[in-house]
């Protein structure tokens, strides 16, 4: 479903993805790992057709993303860290305006929106402006714009940023739901999740792709009985890193 190969990209002289490749079959849910900075939403926008890559190409499936952009975008939820939301609109109006986005028929239109209203929660404050909600409730209003075109892959940043712990739950089942139905990249920073939603494991670190494996191999593979002791031991406290080889007093960010 999705095929990465040798992508890098480069901003000016920074070298922010160094020739990573990997593959993700249909219905797998992929838990995607790496330090602030590591280079895991340059992949993600590049994945999903928002950013090119400086060399390398992906596949969407079956498609080159640099030839079809269009059309893969039909076939990709993304939900970003921050999602952009129109804040004068209710969240029901919001929905509409992703809908007609997405290209969804007129004749379903209301069908998906109350599904995803349903799916998400947000039935209680569907008609409520969405400038009067909550952090959590607007990233499920992410969620729901990111599903309600029912895509074949789903590409979701940070998707419980700002939930309580129920929301939390009923965002991880939610996910679990589509198992095997979509193809899910998640990344987070919150590894008792990826431990309880995912089965297999990608690792970037410094814009390399340092490991490729199914939870349960790379916990026998590093000794360890969480992803959180995975994690520390793969990147462990340092000096921060300048693409250009030189170790200074302040951290070189380029991405989040």
């Amino acid at each position: 479903m999705i095929i990465a190969q040798n992508i890098s990209k480069h901003f000016g002289k920074i070298e922010a993805l160094k020739n990573i490749s990997f593959e993700i079959g249909k219905g797998e849910i992929v838990g995607f790992l790496g330090k602030n900075g590591a280079g895991k939403t340059t992949l993600m926008r590049i994945l999903t057709t928002y950013l090119p890559p400086t060399s390398g190409r992906v596949l969407i499936a079956g498609q080159d993303i640099g030839r079809n952009s269009l059309s893969i975008r039909r076939k990709i939820g993304y939900l970003s860290e921050n999602p952009p939301l129109y804040l004068n609109m209710t969240v029901r109006e919001y929905l509409r305006f992703a809908a007609r986005l997405k290209d969804i028929p007129a004749r379903d239109t209301r069908a998906r929106i109350d599904k995803v209203l349903d799916d998400c929660r947000l039935l209680y404050v569907q008609n409520r402006p969405i400038a009067h909600l909550s952090k959590g409730y607007k990233q499920r209003i992410g969620i729901a714009q990111a599903i309600i075109h029912e895509p074949e892959v789903l590409i979701l940043d940070e998707p419980t940023s700002g939930l309580d712990p129920v929301q939390i739950q009923q965002v991880r089942n939610l996910i679990k739901d589509i198992e095997h139905k979509r193809t899910v990249l998640l990344s987070t920073h919150i590894l008792s999740e990826i431990e309880q939603i995912a089965r297999r494991i990608l690792i970037i670190n410094r814009g390399e792709l340092i490991r490729d494996q199914s939870m349960e191999g790379l916990l026998k593979q590093e000794g360890a009985a969480t992803l959180e002791e995975v994690f520390l031991k793969l990147n462990p406290p340092q000096a921060p890193y300048n693409p250009e080889g030189i170790f200074t007093g302040q951290a070189q960010r380029f991405d989040d």
